[in-house]
């Protein structure tokens, strides 16, 4: 007598289950669709959580290779000087963010100096239109891979514009605040910082770039504005670039940054149209 066997095991299920968002992955670096197994993150995605999170933690211990860039900014032409936060090392900029904020006062020293020397010429510093400052931020691998392209091409489009600029101020562990002070001693109308954002888990090599109009210590961030995720895979440079000139431009027209200026550069905008250059 035949029968059917029902006793047999069921199919096991597979062990993970894909994303219905899956086919979205390959348009972003974002943490999206990952899946599970079970109630859980597939292994796969889970020892990708682990190397986005030590690449993190590398921007943000990595230190801040001034001589190499330096080399870099002085190689495309422009002057540089070296200079310091109080903080005293990593520990302590990450514990004492005011710190970071401030210059150091051998560092204060520098910028008298330089004003005192008066060096002439397109960077001469006191009085100046524009004062760059970087600084590794919390991402040197930010500033490592960004900072010197971004900023040789924003200061050759600025001088062609006609505004003058100061040396390059490299700040090792600096925050935002400090290129308030930088510039403050050099006597420039306006700071612009490319500095090492705070790395995510997909984006550690991110360039953030602050602009400040009529900088002096005190400033605070409502005072500014901000470009964010300057990176191969966020922001391009040439962009970062064009959308800088356009919001510096602004702000000379206008005396101010911050929340009263607003970024609604045009999609034709051509860096410092020669209309809208500064009067001599």
């Amino acid at each position: 007598m035949n029968s059917a066997r029902n006793d047999e095991p069921a199919a096991r299920p597979a062990p993970v289950t894909d994303d219905t968002w899956s086919d979205l992955r390959r348009h972003t670096d974002a943490r999206i669709a990952l899946g599970r197994c079970g109630v859980s993150l597939p292994h796969g995605r889970w020892l990708d959580f682990r190397m986005a999170h030590a690449k993190a933690r590398d921007a943000v211990l990595t230190p801040f290779d001034m001589a190499g860039v330096r080399a870099a900014l002085e190689q495309g032409g422009a002057q540089c000087l070296e200079l310091h936060s109080a903080a005293g090392d990593t520990a302590e900029f990450l514990a004492r963010p005011d710190k970071g904020r401030q210059l150091s006062e051998a560092s204060r020293g520098i910028l008298r100096e330089a004003v005192a020397a008066q060096v002439t010429g397109a960077q001469s510093p006191k009085g100046a239109d524009i004062c760059v400052v970087v600084s590794s931020g919390l991402s040197a691998r930010a500033v490592h891979e960004n900072a010197a392209p971004f900023a040789l091409r924003f200061l050759e489009q600025a001088r062609a514009a006609g505004y003058t600029t100061t040396p390059v101020a490299l700040v090792d562990r600096g925050r935002v605040a400090v290129a308030d002070e930088v510039a403050h001693l050099l006597g420039a109308r306006l700071a612009v910082m490319l500095i090492g954002e705070r790395p995510g888990l997909s984006s550690p090599n991110s360039l953030g770039v602050y602009l400040t109009y009529a900088p002096a210590p005190g400033c605070t961030d409502e005072a500014r504005n901000c470009i964010s995720n300057v990176r191969p895979g966020g922001l391009a440079i040439e962009d970062g670039v064009r959308k800088l000139c356009y919001l510096v431009q602004g702000a000379f027209a206008v005396g101010l940054t911050g929340v009263n200026l607003k970024d609604d550069m045009p999609g034709d905008y051509l860096p410092f149209a020669p209309a809208q250059a500064p009067a001599d």
